[in-house]
């Protein structure tokens, strides 16, 4: 069952997606997307649409939802700092826990690209967060969105108060703002499992990043970290044999983690 729902975050209206399994029991768990630099809640090439189809036939919720002024958002991208994806992506999760067919205690974080640093970052702040599945992500914001619009783009913003990027008005203090967050370095702070996916033919976000935020969070608190490496995948795993590696592999560690937590919840009791 698909539905469309409408999430409240400050002063805007966020737009969202919700996946749920036929004919589920218990209360299920939910995997929460988040995409990336002036993307949408569907993806490209339906990135994320695809996948929440693939793990709600495996009894997983899925939630897909548009970060302010993304998809059927409200408000302006761009217009704001980073601080406020991360507020959103709270924001988010405090909805989802409040429904009645997820089990709260099994909500899953998983970003791609700019998404990926956003959950990494997120996760490490909120204790209810314990699994994170990170695609092609950002490691250094500021540096790694400059390299996509461009430094000269950048260096205009200053004068201009904005510039045009794809249709987006990215202004001055959004780019700046992208300079406070480390999310490699905050990611040592995250202490539950992790899921690290790159493409080795993406052209956008180095490769590297995968094994670097791999090293950070085996270093930090974390209980886990796996790493994939998908073969002439590129950032958005666009040929379908990428795609499919993608979710089938994510997936296998999605079921691992949540019947292991399934397991010492009944051990608990």
């Amino acid at each position: 069952m698909e539905q469309t729902l409408r999430i409240d975050s400050g002063n805007v209206t966020l737009a969202a997606s919700l996946h749920l399994p036929q004919n589920q029991g218990a209360k299920v768990p939910l995997v929460i997307i988040c995409h990336g630099f002036v993307g949408s809640r569907i993806g490209v090439n339906r990135l994320f649409v695809k996948a929440a189809r693939e793990f709600v036939q495996h009894g997983i919720a899925v939630l897909r939802f548009d970060y302010e002024g993304c998809g059927e958002s409200e408000g302006d991208y761009g217009s704001y700092g980073f601080e406020r994806f991360i507020q959103q992506t709270l924001d988010v999760i405090d909805y989802s826990t409040k429904l009645d067919e997820v089990d709260e205690n099994q909500i899953i974080l998983l970003g791609h690209s700019l998404g990926g640093a956003v959950a990494a970052l997120t996760a490490s702040r909120d204790k209810r967060i314990q699994k994170l599945a990170m695609w092609s992500a950002v490691g250094h914001p500021f540096h790694d969105i400059v390299q996509i619009i461009g430094e000269g783009q950048f260096h205009k913003s200053a004068t201009t108060h904005s510039i045009d990027h794809e249709g987006f008005a990215l202004t001055h203090r959004f780019l700046e703002s992208l300079q406070g967050y480390s999310p490699i370095e905050e990611s040592k702070q995250f202490s539950g499992d992790v899921f690290l996916a790159h493409g080795m033919n993406d052209e956008v976000i180095p490769a590297d990043y995968c094994s670097i935020y791999q090293y950070s969070f085996i270093r930090g608190k974390s209980k886990s970290c796996v790493k994939i490496l998908i073969p002439e995948a590129d950032h958005t795993y666009s040929s379908i044999q990428a795609s499919t590696s993608l979710y089938r592999q994510t997936l296998q560690w999605l079921v691992k983690q949540i019947h292991t937590q399934q397991v010492n919840d009944h051990e608990a009791i």
